[in-house]
């Protein structure tokens, strides 16, 4: 019988840290820790968050006398780095320094993962892991070309909360992902709908480079000749923090708690009722779009993410987008787990994970000058 292992799973969020530690496939402990925008902001970087979240990190292994130097492996969300495929990596300084750097472009606290697992792993001599960060790229060229040439999107999602809510979707369903059509919403801090097509996200929105519905934190997609108006009095690194980290909610309220502004939507303030309702309005037309994506062919609707703790959200989604397919609610998210397993399986010698490139996975249309 194999030594049991310890992994310790790294999962900062745009308004939360969620540290979970397993002993093989069991979890010892969990727990996760809300960060309201404005504390976050104190910090002008991304990157600067590092020492503070590496703090709420060991205080939370302090707190349940955990040793990190006992840990066998630290598995870590990511992101911002280049576009990679699915499945399991192995976190290296090259892969550190391109996450470090966004080299892919997007800067969301997901990234953080990456660099902290890193820096365990340094720390104790142990191995480092990332499980389908925020730029798996599965797209199809259609999801890619936009009306500028030169400008072409790229995934940026939650593509370890998706895939892991779709995967356990179709086990219930006695089926394989890749058998499946899904349209898949992670709806918390920041907010995603994607089309699985046969076990690819083909399609979806880049969250958190403002695109899609507005959420606690973020500014969705706006009418572009108003936003080059906003511009002229406004910087372009306010509206790069908008994108990500004070839009939405922050603009309107000075928070990105939704517990805060859900209290005035049920005690009927006009202002926090457009502002929510107007917030699950633009999700179902998300939703709408990716069926297109899917030519209707629908095998379910799979809501997940911290926000589907309030019903109302699930209930105007079922009102709205039920004629598309059956819809399932998965509230919260299975993130942890999801990287902890392929963690457990490469430190037993049963999954060799990819090796970090270095380069995207899509780098133009073939046949075209198109690049």
């Amino acid at each position: 019988m194999p030594d049991k292992k310890k992994i310790l799973v790294i999962n900062p969020g745009s308004t939360s840290t969620k540290v979970s530690l397993f002993l093989d496939e069991e979890l010892l402990f969990e727990k996760n820790l809300f960060h309201d925008a404005p504390e976050l902001l104190k910090y002008p970087h991304v990157n600067n968050q590092l020492p503070f979240r590496y703090d709420v990190i060991m205080h939370m292994l302090e707190e349940e006398n955990i040793d990190p130097a006992e840990i066998d492996a630290f598995a870590g969300r990511g992101g911002s780095a280049c576009t990679q495929p699915g499945g399991l990596t192995v976190i290296d300084q090259k892969l550190y320094d391109d996450t470090e750097a966004a080299v892919g472009g997007s800067e969301h606290p997901a990234k953080l993962g990456v660099m902290l697992a890193w820096k365990f792993a340094l720390e104790y001599g142990k191995r480092a892991y990332t499980l389908n960060p925020t730029n798996v790229d599965e797209y199809c060229d259609y999801a890619r070309l936009t009306g500028i040439k030169g400008i072409y999107r790229v995934s940026h999602s939650h593509v370890l909360n998706q895939k892991a809510v779709a995967e356990f979707h179709a086990h219930k369903m006695g089926k394989a992902y890749e058998d499946c059509n899904f349209i898949v919403a992670h709806i918390d801090g920041g907010i995603t709908v994607s089309a699985h097509d046969h076990g690819r996200m083909v399609d979806g929105n880049m969250g958190a480079d403002g695109e899609g519905a507005f959420t606690p934190t973020r500014i969705g997609s706006l009418p572009v000749l108003q936003l080059l108006d906003y511009l002229e009095d406004h910087s372009l690194q306010e509206v790069r923090l908008a994108c990500a980290r004070s839009g939405g909610f922050v603009q309107y309220f000075g928070t990105s708690n939704s517990d805060d502004i859900h209290r005035l939507v049920e005690q009927g303030d006009k202002k926090a009722c457009l502002v929510w309702n107007t917030m699950i309005y633009q999700i179902c037309k998300m939703i709408g779009e990716m069926s297109t994506v899917l030519c209707g062919k629908v095998d379910g609707i799979l809501l997940t993410g911290g926000l589907l703790r309030f019903a109302d959200i699930q209930e105007t989604i079922e009102k709205r987008c039920g004629f598309i397919a059956p819809i399932s609610v998965y509230p919260g998210e299975m993130e942890q787990e999801a990287m902890a397993l392929p963690t457990l399986k490469a430190l037993r010698g049963e999954l060799v994970p990819h090796k970090y490139t270095g380069k995207n996975v899509w780098n133009g249309f073939e046949g075209t000058d198109l690049v």
